[in-house]
């Protein structure tokens, strides 16, 4: 079992906390990871994007000039993309780009992704994370002390109003729970913190 320290706020080590091998201790399985972050890239697109085809643009009805005769080239339609304001040869029209992956994929990719953190010792693990008021001075001094003033995660097991309310205005960081945890937001941080409860909760869900 892979064994990392316990800090409190202050950045001092109060203890050591044993993590599950199958969540936090597998070979990370690279495929799974990157397929799992490209579908969810893919399901963040809108797909709203449209231009208008040749059949869309108005006008058009008639010959511009006679075929034949005035020296210029022959066209049948002002519509035609070759004209300024014609229509798009292959306009982008609404899809949908979204697809899904397997849950057991879903799932290796997770715990690949938490694998990966504890093997960079990029994982940090509080004790709790407490704050007396909801200010950001509260949660940059916090960073500080874990050394983690970069691009860092912060995973709470429910949700706290006033840590929420502190990390909003922090560049870089992002905080999530237990229930929105993700591949995509893991791989991309420089440091993961989470606290002991979140922890457990991830055991429990993901065993």
């Amino acid at each position: 079992m892979p064994k990392v320290a316990v800090y409190n706020i202050e950045g001092k080590q109060v203890g050591d906390i044993e993590l599950k091998d199958d969540i936090f201790g597998i070979e990370v399985n690279e495929a799974a990871v990157h397929q799992v972050i490209k579908m969810q890239l893919a399901n963040k697109r809108q797909g709203t994007q449209s231009a208008k085809t040749r059949s869309e643009v108005r006008g058009g009805g008639r010959k511009p000039w006679r075929q034949k005769g005035t020296g210029r080239a022959r066209h049948g339609s002002i519509r035609s993309p070759l004209w300024t304001k014609g229509g798009i040869i292959f306009a982008p029209k609404p899809r949908d780009y979204s697809f899904t992956v397997p849950k057991k994929i879903k799932r290796l990719a997770l715990k690949s992704a938490l694998s990966s953190k504890v093997q960079d010792n990029d994982l940090i693990v509080l004790d709790e994370l407490k704050l007396d008021q909801p200010k950001t001075k509260e949660m940059v001094k916090v960073l500080e002390n874990l050394k983690a003033t970069g691009k860092a995660l912060v995973v709470l097991d429910e949700k706290d109003e006033t840590v929420k309310r502190a990390s909003g205005n922090i560049p870089g960081l992002k905080l999530l729970y237990t229930n929105t945890l993700n591949v995509y937001d893991i791989v991309n941080c420089e440091k993961f913190i989470i606290t002991k409860d979140a922890v457990q909760k991830v055991e429990e869900v993901y065993v």
